[in-house]
């Protein structure tokens, strides 16, 4: 008589559960924009949304503990001159935020951590430089101030937000319009879905592709891939019409090439036949539906959370380094279809109750937390549960990842549990042209008469520049010190 052999994980039984009715966000006019972003970012202090407005695109952004009905007259975060297509916090500053939209362009924004008392209109930068709109938005795990922007017209732009300058452009690796980019691990890859049915791995740095695959689903809807933390590619699609029907496929892929240099570790893969990036080393099929699968990988717990959109479910799978790779976990369901979704970054999380991930679900006039959690009967710090994990300190600065440096997150440990740190003022310094020397022009170079007269004259602007920075300072501490005022007022006639 054959006995069943039960697979050991500690993720076997993961459970989700809907929070309470007073716990959601409800009133809220969550976008009709037909995008296929998660519309929803969230982090250990803040929840933004994408809203509908008027004249222009805008997005909502309330404290966390800020639950219950929102009021009609909240203030927004209102600025482009067309509909917000995506939002995307910074992983190394809690009260940073940047926005694309279809006017073509970045915005960043500095988020207080008080209520404002009217809509906040001006970005700490505008970021310019796609000719059409822009879609995707990602920061960078382990550089400060790095961000990438994917536009309509097919290209890749790297920024350092503190400059305000274009670091990288990609401007001809896709052909057609890009669905989806993902960082690797330490930011040294990206992986790119695109239109054209390829999955693309691109070093930036070097502007190449390291290595693609066409078609790793037949299906003719877009496609998404992510990065697992051994190296891996995980990637979502469908499969081809058949009898009207659309079939949702999982698929897991190995990069070809050097293991090291790619991050790859995956044991008897490297060595067997799993190491062809054209077959994938595993396929777990779904079940029918049009809507995109947004994937959400977590590296501490190697669990991938599919969420489709218009779909009502959420599906989790374990991924691991012996075959079959992909293990399902459970399906979390729910009455009402999502419109979005947002997940939030390990260190938000509430760890005295076993929490290993916490969803914020879109409907169409309110946004549901959903949290997932593993049972267990001790109240002690779960050690194998909850690994460090990244914290919001950058390893790198901008100009040393972009030399070619590479560096691991720098990882917390959550077993005291975390807290946000204050306020930190993202500051822009743009720089200075005049710092710059100008080239001489062919057979002249600067005499020497000209000399004392452009020192002169780089010093007055020098110092013009340097006034008019001071007074700007001073009237921003004014404006600041005025609003605070105001809250205070309005919260004392509350």
């Amino acid at each position: 008589m054959s006995r069943r052999v039960v697979r050991q994980s500690k993720f076997r039984h993961v459970f989700g559960q809907a929070a309470k009715a007073d716990q959601a966000y409800e009133d809220i006019r969550v976008s009709k924009v037909t995008w296929d972003s998660s519309f929803c970012a969230v982090n250990p202090k803040f929840l933004a949304i994408i809203v509908e407005a008027g004249g222009g695109g805008a997005f909502i952004v309330l404290p966390l503990a800020k639950t219950g009905r929102v009021d009609k007259n909240y203030p927004l975060v209102t600025g482009h001159t067309a509909p917000v297509l995506d939002i995307d916090w910074c992983p190394h500053n809690d009260n940073v935020i940047a926005s694309a939209s279809d006017d073509t362009t970045i915005m960043v924004w500095q988020i207080p951590d008080y209520t404002p008392v009217r809509n906040i209109t001006e970005p700490i930068i505008t970021l310019e430089g796609h000719s059409k709109r822009v879609g995707i938005l990602s920061w960078h795990p382990t550089a400060r101030n790095v961000l990438l922007s994917a536009g309509g017209d097919n290209v890749i732009i790297i920024w350092n937000v503190g400059t305000g300058e274009a670091l990288l452009s990609l401007d001809d690796l896709h052909p057609d319009v890009i669905h989806s980019v993902c960082w690797n691990n330490n930011g040294s890859l990206l992986a790119t879905t695109c239109k054209d049915k390829t999955l693309r791995i691109i070093d930036p740095r070097k502007g190449q592709v390291v290595a693609e695959r066409a078609r790793p689903h037949e299906g003719a809807r877009p496609l998404r891939a992510v990065f697992t933390a051994d190296g891996k590619l995980l990637s979502t699609g469908f499969s081809r019409m058949i009898l009207r029907r659309r079939l949702k496929e999982l698929a897991l892929a190995l990069p070809p090439g050097d293991a090291e240099s790619l991050g790859v570790v995956c044991g008897d893969c490297m060595r067997g036949e799993g190491n062809n990036f054209e077959e994938p080393v595993a396929l777990q099929e779904m079940d029918t539906s049009n809507g995109v699968l947004l994937p959400f990988y977590d590296p501490d717990s190697s669990i991938v959370y599919l969420c489709g959109k218009g779909d009502s479910s959420i599906r989790y799978f374990e991924v691991t380094e012996e075959p079959p790779f992909v293990h399902y976990l459970n399906t979390f369901s729910s009455k009402e279809p999502q419109r979005g979704m947002g997940f939030m970054p390990k260190r938000g999380l509430d760890v005295s109750k076993c929490e290993i991930a916490r969803f914020y679900k879109l409907h169409e006039r309110k946004c549901e937390p959903i949290v997932m959690t593993v049972p267990r009967k001790s109240d002690l710090f779960q050690d194998d549960l909850y690994p460090d994990t990244p914290g919001p300190e950058p390893a790198l600065e901008a100009d040393e990842w972009l030399s070619g440096q590479d560096a691991e997150p720098v990882l917390i440990s959550l077993r005291d549990g975390y807290v946000p740190p204050k306020h930190r003022e993202l500051r822009v310094t743009k720089r200075n042209i005049l710092d710059e020397r100008r080239p001489a022009g062919p057979g002249r170079g600067p005499s020497a008469s000209d000399a004392p007269l452009a020192q002169r004259t780089l010093e007055s602007l020098l110092e013009e520049i340097k006034a008019l920075r001071e007074q700007v300072q001073a009237q921003e501490q004014r404006i600041r010190a005025l609003e605070n005022m105001l809250c205070e007022l309005v919260d004392g006639t509350d």
